[in-house]
């Protein structure tokens, strides 16, 4: 490709050198700085001329000189890389700065784990699921550490409630039977009574 001959250069340079002050004038009256500045290559002599802040304005409404557009700061790769890593992606070996403890405190899990099992305790005693004694009772076993999980909680209070109902049923089934017996030994006494006072009367006659 045969080179451009010097004089062009030194004529195109001394062009571009002759718009600086233009330049200069148009981010003042555009508001913005000189590198967000466009001049039209086309009309480069009669911007050459404008040497005042009006002629600058009648350029720019003319539309020889603008103000470019603000560069877009694309958020898509974050966005993309957001959504793999809710997946699970990019948290290997390589990707960990700090040790376990650091990334994900065990402090913090025991303070999760404590708010979700209170609360549930709390939901059941104020619907009269549990009442307050059990509600002590599995409150303190709770920050014991006995339940891992809001699962295992509530299997523990479904098995605690069944095994009341039935230890219920069989003490109401233990009261009806002694007062069944209670009665039957009353009536039985007041037979034999009835029996003696006949005899006595019997031999009184």
């Amino acid at each position: 490709m045969p080179k451009e001959p010097p004089e062009y250069k030194q004529q195109q340079w001394g062009e571009e050198a002759n718009l600086t002050t233009q330049k200069r004038l148009a981010s003042s009256v555009l508001k913005c700085g000189q590198r967000k500045v466009w001049v039209d290559p086309n009309e480069v002599s009669e911007i050459s001329q404008a040497n005042s802040r009006q002629d600058i304005r009648k350029l720019v409404k003319s539309g020889l000189i603008f103000k470019k557009p603000q560069a877009s700061h694309s958020r898509f790769r974050i966005r993309e890389h957001a959504a793999a890593k809710r997946l699970g992606r990019h948290s290997g070996h390589g990707k960990r700065k700090g040790t376990a403890e650091a990334r994900m405190p065990t402090s913090v899990l025991w303070m999760r784990r404590m708010r979700v099992l209170r609360n549930l305790l709390r939901k059941y005693r104020e619907q009269g699921k549990i009442d307050r004694h059990m509600y002590q009772e599995l409150y303190v076993k709770s920050k014991g550490n006995v339940f891992k999980n809001k699962r295992v909680l509530m299997e523990y209070i479904h098995k605690a409630k069944t095994e009341n109902a039935r230890i219920k049923a069989l003490k109401d089934q233990a009261e009806a039977h002694r007062l069944r017996n209670k009665a039957a030994r009353e009536r039985r006494a007041q037979r034999i009574a009835a029996k003696r006072d006949a005899l006595i009367s019997g031999e009184q006659q």
